[in-house]
């Protein structure tokens, strides 16, 4: 009897584990007919909206479209002046020469060769990823960058301003000076990029690109929206000013003298030699590089001034030329085009402050420090530091640019030395 049970009870467990295999099977080819019903998010997700945008990128405080700019330039045009309207700014994060990392860490590369390696710095810095300084950080394997590690760093509002420093406040105008900002304690780039997010404009400086199609795939980004202001000056002004600051410049006006063309027929270089204010300066070398980098410069600024003659989507609505001359002669209504141009209230303060700066006592201050200076002789310096075979040499390199830009030509020495007499004309732009 109890042999019988025991049989029944197997048979009975035996069919129920049958049955349980054969709905598993089931289930199994209904999953196999129909994988996507198993993909599809329950409708409590589905109507849940999107996550917010991660912070930084083109979003800036609460959400707000963020406004990018990059100010596009060479050296000695005046730039560093230009940027402090910027820096001063209490509304904007502004760097300077950022770009500046990537030339010092591939030395002796070309300017031509790190165009590239440029704007993927430009790319990262315009989403506020900080981080990328890291990558080209000269201060040895192993060592953390740190906010005053970053170039121009001691003279930058926001390094040297709070939360990150005591020494100043952003919201007050006026001048940082490097030997109290460097006295600041230096900060992590994560909290640098933390500032960099609390901003709805973010401003680079920059002379380090030189083809403005480098910077056509950050202006066509829908997430970025850049904005170009490209800032120029006479030419002959620009090399007069890199020879001045020649010794500054070498390592730079090599990396650009690379970068000319072997192909190209050129006018032999003149008057090496020439003394500048009375006194010899470096001799023939320092000048070969100094005026031979104006031949890249001007071919590169004649190519992007073509560019916004004839503007392509991207550009158009996105670019505006600034002469440095305009900028010292009417600081205030040149002021008020560029903040305009980029969205900024103009206020009393950073009137004053641009008024001031092209109000100076004179023109002998050093380069690279941003100093008030005399607008009449700020413009007219050139024209007696250079012999009339430099002028000529110049314009030879620089005769579309300067053409479109409203720079005349000279003809006698005498017309140069006549400062009643003004080279300036409209520009085409």
């Amino acid at each position: 009897m109890k042999a019988c049970r025991r049989k029944a009870l197997a048979l009975c467990l035996g069919y129920a584990l049958l049955l349980l295999l054969a709905a598993l099977n089931l289930l199994e080819y209904k999953w196999r007919r129909e994988p996507r019903r198993c993909a599809e998010p329950p409708a409590a997700a589905r109507r849940r909206p999107p996550p917010p945008p991660p912070p930084g990128g083109s979003r800036g405080p609460a959400g707000a479209r963020r406004q990018l700019v990059y100010v596009f330039t060479t050296w000695r045009s005046g730039s560093s002046f230009f940027g402090e309207l910027f820096n001063q700014n209490p509304e904007v994060f502004f760097l300077y020469e950022p770009v500046w990392h990537v030339w010092q860490k591939l030395y002796p590369g070309d300017a031509v060769s790190l165009q590239g390696a440029a704007r993927d710095m430009l790319s990262s810095l315009y989403r506020c990823d900080l981080s990328v300084f890291q990558l080209y950080s000269t201060a040895g394997a192993g060592k953390n960058l740190t906010t005053l590690g970053i170039f121009g760093a001691a003279t930058n509002k926001v390094i040297c301003s709070s939360p990150l420093c005591p020494a100043y406040r952003k919201e007050v105008v006026g001048m940082v000076d490097d030997r109290v900002c460097k006295k600041c304690p230096p900060q992590r780039l994560s909290r640098f990029q933390e500032e960099c997010h609390k901003y709805r404009t973010l401003v680079i400086k920059g002379v380090r690109v030189f083809d403005l199609a480098v910077l056509a795939p950050l202006m066509r980004d829908p997430a970025l929206e850049l904005k170009v202001i490209h800032l120029v000056r006479d030419p002959r002004a620009v090399a007069s000013s890199r020879i001045k600051s020649r010794h500054g410049l070498i390592r730079e006006s090599l990396q650009v003298v690379r970068s000319r063309d072997p192909r190209i027929h050129r006018m032999p270089f003149l008057d090496a030699g020439h003394k500048l204010g009375g006194k010899k300066e470096g001799g023939g070398g320092s000048d070969y590089h100094a005026l031979g980098a104006m031949e890249v410069i001007c071919s590169s600024m004649a190519k992007t001034l073509q560019t916004a003659l004839h503007p392509p989507d991207w550009l158009r609505g996105n670019y505006l030329a600034v002469r440095y001359e305009d900028l010292v002669v009417e600081p205030i209504k040149t002021l008020r085009q560029v903040y305009g141009f980029v969205n900024l209230a103009v206020s009393p303060e950073m009137e004053k402050f641009a008024l001031n700066m092209t109000s100076g006592p004179g023109y002998s201050s050093k380069p690279f420090v941003v100093s008030a200076r005399n607008a009449t002789q700020a413009l007219s310096a050139w024209r007696t530091a250079l012999s009339f075979q430099q002028i000529k040499q110049v314009e030879e390199y620089c005769h579309q640019p300067m053409a479109l830009l409203g720079y005349e030509r000279v003809g006698s020495p005498e017309e140069v030395k006549d400062l009643s007499r003004t080279l300036l004309r409209k520009p085409r732009l």
